[in-house]
């Protein structure tokens, strides 16, 4: 074989070489394209499985971390919750459409393969600039993907966010989050046991479509990829809500082994991870397989990633039950193979042995990478700049004017537009709707809620990425808690360039030391996700964006707490410190179009004490509302809390604080950075909350008792929100202003 035969198909001549060592001889055509799609990135993660490793995947909640389709953790009552977040990234650049959808539909097979009925989707997106019309064809593409495959199969997309960033441009995230909940009897695996057992195909038939598509995921963007629109798949939602059905019938049934969804590289990856989970071999005769099209080679057969698709291992004997339900279902169900012990992948056509591989020469054989790491140049260069030297170069907006502005800023603006256009509701379930800090759903036939987001944000990565990492942990953490829930477990999808850059594999090992780091502290453990590796476009890279997803419980529906302020007359505190920096800050980027500065250092075990603070303030029924403060700090998070009603509040600050001397003009910077770090300055682990007035004392109390740091800011009430500073006003704004701000943006644009 040709040395560009394996280059074409992804692999080095180093890991051709170690193919063939397994073997023994040299691996045909067919065999050779295996090991390329089993050994890409995308299914080996040979570049970040050292660095995964240090992840915390345990916990007295977890009852399946990592290594399965999707994670699984006890919520009590013989129940559990099933979750996983996973990229489409590549595809969606190319067929925006397409790409999003079958990304839906493949992370809500890898929930349903669990045994788990999946209850919702939660999605995490990013684009180019807004004012770019490629940024908004893409948007607008990816948007209606995801609405036209979950509306179809009736789950509801019920959370998220977006973003937008020029170092999106050309190579947008599409992260799906699927949610499911089972019974712990009904948990279901991937693996592939039984010597005799039959191996079935069952669901839709195989096609052409996604033929080396996890190979199209390991490689950077280029001027070339539009050719490669071949590896995006096609779904069909009606399809898969009959598949999800059926298996679900299967499962608890307990007519099953083993199920595991065909998702990157299809009946290839499912075989073998089946065989090798089991310590066992499948045989397959591949003219057996059901097709949508003729003429189709044993190659294209065992790499298409057509969708709809689970390889099933039955009990011995239950093959005509299992057909009968697929029937049913009006699916096809076909005894393809069957389970063997020599622990071999073994191919037939026709009879004809055309590719024999030991399965875990594919998965525990696959070659692993340390790459090298070094710090970027840009890294301690920007930290280093001082934000006090951009202000005084030019004067900023007016206060006022400001705050309109950044609740107008794509980033920040209401995103009703997107979500308006899911069905959210479906199901039933859905106690809190997009638009709130985190998304809660019912548990039928309990009082308790799940809560789920997803939360990133990737400019604090890129300015630090141990820190960005960690808080994205905590960002998703204090959401939950905002609601009223408390944190369980997450699942990532971490979205990176070509980790062969050593500056690119810097920030993934700092970002994933910094998730780590947080996720032990606030006992969130990580229970699986996705690395989706070179996102770059002409040799640019995408910001880093370890997107977190996070599930947290409602022990009762009736302490969901919202988001925005419901009555007069309640006082507003606000948990942890006054004030933030404009370092990472929307307030910078906005207005001084730069991203530069030191993020403020972070306190995890002091984040952990105040979020739980909070929560058994929740529990006592204390709190009224709750929002976190993010981007565009206090002044932003106050506004967006002020939608039907308005607020008086005082940030007690000295007066000295934000004045300049007399005749001294050059101490005017450092002032007038005071004011802006006090109404626009960032910092995570702040939570605004309201209280009834004669509640706030105790609360004051309890706050001394756990050692936190709680501000009493003002009352509610009116129909706009004024912030004085120091005794002196600081700015005013009606809340027409703020929702007309707000509300315009994506509509405006998008039209």
């Amino acid at each position: 074989m040709e040395p560009k035969v394996w280059r074409e198909m992804g692999l080095t001549d180093a890991e051709f070489a170690r193919a063939a060592e397994l073997l023994g001889r040299e691996p045909n055509e067919l065999e050779t394209g295996i090991f390329a799609v089993m050994w890409s990135e995308h299914c080996s993660y040979k570049t970040s499985k050292p660095v995964l490793r240090q992840f915390p995947t345990q916990g007295p909640q977890v009852l399946q971390g990592p290594g399965e389709n999707a994670g699984i953790i006890d919520i009590g009552d013989g129940q559990a919750v099933v979750f996983k977040m996973e990229s489409h990234n590549h595809p969606s650049a190319i067929e925006p459409y397409q790409g999003a959808a079958t990304g839906v539909g493949g992370i809500l097979r890898d929930v349903f393969t669990m045994g788990a009925r999946p209850i919702a989707v939660l999605d995490s997106l990013r684009f180019g600039p807004l004012a770019e019309e490629t940024s908004r064809h893409l948007l607008r593409g990816v948007v209606a993907g995801i609405g036209g495959y979950g509306n179809s199969i009736g789950i509801p997309t019920v959370g998220g966010e977006v973003y937008f960033h020029p170092s999106y441009r050309g190579n947008p995230l599409v992260n799906a989050m699927a949610v499911g909940i089972l019974e712990h009897r009904h948990i279901a695996k991937g693996v592939a046991r039984g010597v005799g057992n039959p191996v079935m195909v069952v669901g839709a038939r195989t096609g052409r479509d996604g033929i080396h598509g996890a190979t199209f995921a390991s490689v950077e963007l280029s001027a070339e990829s539009e050719e490669k629109r071949s590896a995006v798949q096609v779904g069909d939602p009606f399809m898969e809500k009959l598949l999800m059905e059926a298996c679900l019938e299967l499962i608890q049934a307990g007519l099953i082994v083993g199920i595991q969804d065909m998702g990157a590289a299809g009946l290839t990856s499912s075989s073998c991870e089946m065989a090798s989970r089991g310590d066992s071999g499948i045989e397959m005769e591949l003219s057996l397989v059901p097709r949508r099209e003729t003429g189709m080679t044993p190659y294209e057969i065992m790499l298409s990633e057509s969708q709809e698709r689970m390889l099933v291992v039955p009990k011995a004997g239950a093959e005509a039950e299992v057909e009968r339900v697929f029937k049913k279902w009006g699916l096809e169900a076909v005894v393809v193979g069957r389970v063997t012990d020599d622990g071999m992948l073994r191919l037939l056509e026709n009879g004809q042995v055309v590719a024999e591989i030991p399965a875990k020469a594919l998965t525990d054989e696959a070659p692993v990478y340390h790459r090298p790491a070094s710090e970027p140049d840009y890294f301690s260069r920007l930290k280093a700049q001082s934000v006090e030297d951009i202000l005084v170069q030019a004067e900023g907006p007016d206060d006022r004017i400001a705050l309109l502005a950044l609740l107008a800023s794509p980033n920040l603006a209401d995103k009703t537009w997107i979500y308006r256009q899911y069905d959210h509701q479906v199901g039933t379930n859905t106690v809190v709707a997009p638009g709130a800090d985190a998304a809660v759903l019912r548990v039928r036939g309990t009082n308790k809620g799940l809560a789920l987001t997803a939360d990133c944000n990737s400019r604090y990565v890129y300015l630090n990425p141990y820190l960005g990492g960690a808080l994205a942990v905590v960002e998703a953490a204090q959401n939950l808690v905002c609601v009223g829930a408390k944190p369980l477990g997450i699942t990532d999808c971490l979205n990176f360039g070509n980790p062969e850059k050593p500056e690119i594999f810097w920030q993934f090992e700092q970002a994933c030391a910094g998730i780590s780091e947080a996720c032990r502290v606030l006992a969130t453990p990580v229970t699986g996700g996705n690395v989706s590796f070179y996102n770059e476009t002409e040799g640019q890279a995408i910001y880093p964006t370890p997107t977190i997803g996070m599930v947290g419980l409602v022990e009762d529906l009736q302490q969901v707490t919202p988001n925005t302020f419901v009555a007069p007359g309640q006082d507003v505190l606000l948990l942890g410190e006054l004030a933030g920096t404009l370092a990472g800050s929307e307030y910078l980027a906005n207005f001084y179009g730069v991203e530069t500065g030191e993020l403020p250092s972070l306190d995890l075990p002091q984040v952990k004490r105040r979020l739980d603070f909070l929560l058994n303030l929740i529990r006592r029924g204390l709190v009224t509302a709750a929002h976190d403060v993010s981007e565009g700090g206090l002044a932003a998070a106050l506004a967006e809390m002020a939608t039907a009603l308005g607020a008086c509040l005082e940030l007690p600050v000295p007066a000295a604080q934000l004045h300049a001397a007399p005749g001294a003009g050059a101490i005017l910077p450092t002032a007038s950075l005071a004011r802006l770090n006090l109404l626009f300055g960032e910092r995570l682990g702040r939570i605004l909350f309201t209280v009834r007035p004669g509640d706030t004392p105790q609360v004051q109390q309890l706050a001394r008792d756990w050692g936190v740091e709680v501000t009493l800011l003002g009352r509610t009430g009116g129909d706009k929100l004024e912030l004085r500073l120091g005794g002196e006003l600081g700015l005013t704004v009606s809340l027409d202003e703020c929702l007309a701000a707000r509300r315009a943006t994506l509509p405006t644009a998008l039209a």
